[in-house]
C-alpha cells in the first residue's frame, strides 16, 4: 500500500501540510471589512434601491395621510409614545423637545425609534424568504412613521431642525435598514424567481450574501446608536447636526461603493 506523499517538513498528522495554513482572526475579521461585506453590498445594489424607494414612499405616505386627516398621526404612531406632542402640540414645545438635551419625549422618541429599527432589520432579513412581502410592508411602514413625524413638525416650521436632530444618527441607522431590506429583498426575489436553480440552491446562494451585509449592518446600528446616545445629549447646532449625518452617509457611501473603485484602479 503506496503512502500518501508528504511535503518536506510536515507529518502526515498535519492537516496544514495538506491544506495550507489557516487564516487567523485577526485576518479574517480584515478581509470581512475590506473585501467581504463592502463586496456584499455592492453585489445587492439593485435591491438597495428598491429598498430607499420603499422608505420614501412610506415617508410620502405617512405625511400625507398626517396632513389631510391628524387622526392618522396616532394610527401610525402609539398615543404613548406620542404623549399628546401630536399636531395638536405647539411649536414652541416642539422646538424644546429639539434642543433640551434632557427632554423626555424626543429621548423616549430616540430611544424607540432605534429600537424599532433594529427590530425591523432583523424581521427584514429574516422574513425575506416569505417572497419578500413582509419586507417591502415593513420598508413601507418604517417609512409612514418618518413621514407622520416630520409632517407634524414641519407644519410648525420645523422640519428642517427634525431633520437635523435626526442627521446625527438617522443617516447610518436608516442605511442600516435600507441594507437589511435589501438582504430580506435578494432572498425574496430569488426564492420567487429562481431562474434555472431550485428555490433551495438559489435561497442559499442569496443567503450567503445577504447574511455578510446582515452582520455588518449590526455594525452599523452600534455606530448609530453610539452617535445617537452622544450627539443628542452635546449638540445642538443644526449645521453640525448637518455636517455630521452628510460626513457619516459620506463615509458609507465611500467606504461601500467607492474604496474597491480605487483598490482597483491602483492596480
Amino acid at each position: 500500500m503506496t503512502s500518501l506523499p508528504v511535503r518536506m517538513g510536515c507529518s502526515p498528522q498535519s492537516l496544514g501540510c495538506f491544506y495550507g495554513a489557516r487564516r487567523g482572526l485577526p485576518q479574517r475579521v480584515g478581509d470581512f471589512f475590506l473585501h467581504d461585506w463592502p463586496g456584499a453590498i455592492r453585489d445587492l445594489w439593485r435591491e438597495t434601491l428598491v429598498s430607499v424607494a420603499l422608505m420614501f414612499v412610506g415617508m410620502g405616505a405617512g405625511a400625507w395621510l398626517v396632513a389631510s386627516d391628524k387622526g392618522w398621526f396616532d394610527a401610525i404612531i402609539p398615543s404613548g409614545l406620542a404623549a399628546g406632542r401630536g399636531p395638536d402640540a405647539s411649536a414652541e414645545m416642539l422646538r424644546s423637545m429639539l434642543y433640551d438635551g434632557d427632554n423626555g419625549f424626543l429621548s423616549g422618541f430616540a430611544a424607540y425609534l432605534f429600537t424599532h429599527n433594529v427590530q425591523v432589520a432583523i424581521l427584514a432579513f429574516a422574513l425575506g424568504f416569505a417572497f419578500a412581502v413582509p419586507t417591502v410592508l415593513l420598508m413601507l411602514f418604517n417609512g409612514c412613521i418618518l413621514g407622520a413625524m416630520f409632517q407634524v413638525y414641519w407644519a410648525k416650521g420645523l422640519g428642517m431642525e427634525l431633520g437635523g436632530w435626526l442627521a446625527i444618527h438617522g443617516t447610518t441607522e436608516l442605511f442600516a435598514i435600507t441594507l437589511a431590506g435589501a438582504a430580506g429583498v435578494r432572498i425574496g426575489t430569488r426564492i420567487a424567481f429562481p431562474g434555472e436553480l431550485t428555490r433551495m440552491t438559489a435561497a442559499a446562494h442569496a443567503g450567503r450574501v445577504a447574511a455578510t451585509a446582515m452582520v455588518g449592518v449590526s455594525v452599523m446600528l452600534l455606530s448609530a446608536g453610539l452617535l445617537e446616545g452622544i450627539g443628542r445629549q452635546t449638540i445642538t447646532s443644526d449645521v453640525t447636526r448637518y455636517a455630521i449625518g452628510t460626513g457619516m452617509l459620506a463615509l458609507w457611501i465611500g467606504y461601500f461603493y467607492l474604496f474597491q473603485v480605487v483598490r482597483n484602479g491602483d492596480r
